[in-house]
């Protein structure tokens, strides 16, 4: 009998499709996809390919990314009801007003934010680029939105104003200082590492700061044999595989329950059906891609 990852892996023969899974995703859906990142770094792999379809296993948010992305694709999502609660934490109207109160300051979003809202930022960013990207843009003072922890670590380490929002990821605001320190008593020789989603005082206590990619670099150079990663939870399972050997401890309380929503019996039947299909309007879709354009010329 045919199992589920054989009658994924013929159906992406049959449909030139590319699975695409994001680093928190369950470890049985990271192991089917062609490529496992954050989400605009898988993203970008989606549209360096040559496929028809993208089965996207993530949040919203990021299907909509690659959309932008790739215009001419289709791209499916397992479960469409998997949002990230940071990104409904600001939307399009509300960055409208905030342009009223601070009209000379340009709007950098959060690559973890709808298109909609997309459509009414100066630029985007990533975790991995936002300190990079808030330096370069031409103003002198910011709208950062929607995470007010990774905005205070921009502003933190520049000499822009930098307007904050009062969005936050659950998953990384639920880290404690306390939490950090009993993982620290049973592993004290683990190096401390975290996503900058982390509050201020939970990044004070680790020795690397980075997103999940850095992260994963970092491991994978450093000398130490064990790590306390401050992130969600299923990015262990992706350290495990780059950096054999070495340990990694978690928080209890770093799971995002709806990553885990996708399942393999999800990322089948949405490539069975062609189900669950990203679409934005034109408008929208050439709008949204004017800040992603503006961050990845910043990089080149």
């Amino acid at each position: 009998m045919e199992t589920v990852a054989e009658r994924i892996a013929q159906l992406k023969k049959e449909k030139n499709a590319v699975i695409l899974a994001h680093n928190y995703t369950l470890p049985e859906v990271q192991d089917l996809a062609d490529f496992v990142g954050d989400s605009l770094g898988l993203s970008k792999k989606a549209a360096e390919t040559d496929a028809d379809i993208i089965v996207f296993c993530g949040v919203s948010f990021m299907g909509e990314t690659a959309k932008i992305l790739s215009p001419g694709k289709k791209v499916l999502l397992p479960e469409p009801e998997a949002k990230c609660a940071m990104a409904a934490m600001c939307s399009a109207d509300q960055i409208r007003q905030a342009r009223k109160m601070f009209p000379k300051a340009a709007v950098v979003a959060y690559v973890n934010t709808s298109a909609d809202t997309k459509t009414e930022a100066d630029y985007c960013c990533t975790s991995a680029n936002a300190l990079n990207v808030v330096k370069a843009v031409p103003e002198d003072e910011v709208i950062f939105v929607p995470d007010a922890n990774l905005g205070r670590y921009v502003k933190k380490n520049c000499s822009k104003t930098v307007h904050l929002w009062s969005g936050f990821c659950p998953v990384h605001q639920c880290i404690t200082c306390r939490q950090v320190e009993a993982l620290k008593a049973m592993h004290p020789k683990a190096e401390v590492v975290a996503h900058p989603e982390c509050r201020p005082d939970v990044l004070d206590m680790a020795s690397f700061v980075g997103s999940t990619e850095a992260i994963l670099n970092h491991c994978r150079d450093s000398e130490a044999e064990e790590f306390i990663v401050l992130t969600e939870m299923g990015m262990g399972h992706r350290l495990e595989k780059a950096c054999p050997g070495k340990k990694f401890y978690f928080t209890e309380q770093s799971l995002c329950m709806t990553m885990k929503m996708i399942s393999p019996e999800s990322v089948l039947e949405c490539l069975e059906k062609e189900s669950n299909e990203v679409v934005l309007s034109e408008d929208a879709a050439r709008k949204a891609y004017v800040p992603v354009k503006r961050m990845t010329d910043i990089l080149g």
